[in-house]
């Protein structure tokens, strides 16, 4: 399994970005891919889950309303769009073949900064 994210950066509040996640290695087409995030100093948090085939999706409460999880199956690739950002947003964030609410017991990818700041 290799899983490559990118689309990180430094936005001012507000803004928006959109994650990428490249997958290999594994039949993209059938797995749950997630977003999860870890902010300095603290632990993983769940982000947002989508279904093999493009729905559901489920999203945590903190994001809800302003993140969209997707998919391209044709591309191995999972995406996370991120309106309204907000400085408690700022975290490295990492993809995972998890389902809902589940953390990975190992990170696969480098993770993508994501920096919320005036």
């Amino acid at each position: 399994v290799q899983l490559v994210e990118s689309g990180g950066g430094l936005v001012q509040p507000g803004g928006s970005l959109r994650l990428s996640c490249a997958a290999s290695g594994f039949t993209f087409s059938r797995a749950w891919m997630s977003w999860v995030r870890q902010a300095p100093g603290k632990g993983l948090e769940w982000v947002s889950s989508i279904y093999s085939n493009g729905r559901p999706e489920y999203y945590a409460d903190s994001v809800k309303g302003r993140f969209t999880i997707s998919r391209d199956n044709a591309k191995n690739t999972a995406f996370l769009q991120m309106n309204s950002l907000k400085s408690e947003d700022t975290a490295l964030y990492y993809c995972a073949t998890t389902a809902p609410y589940e953390l990975p017991t190992r990170i696969r990818g480098q993770g993508t900064q994501v920096t919320v700041s005036s």
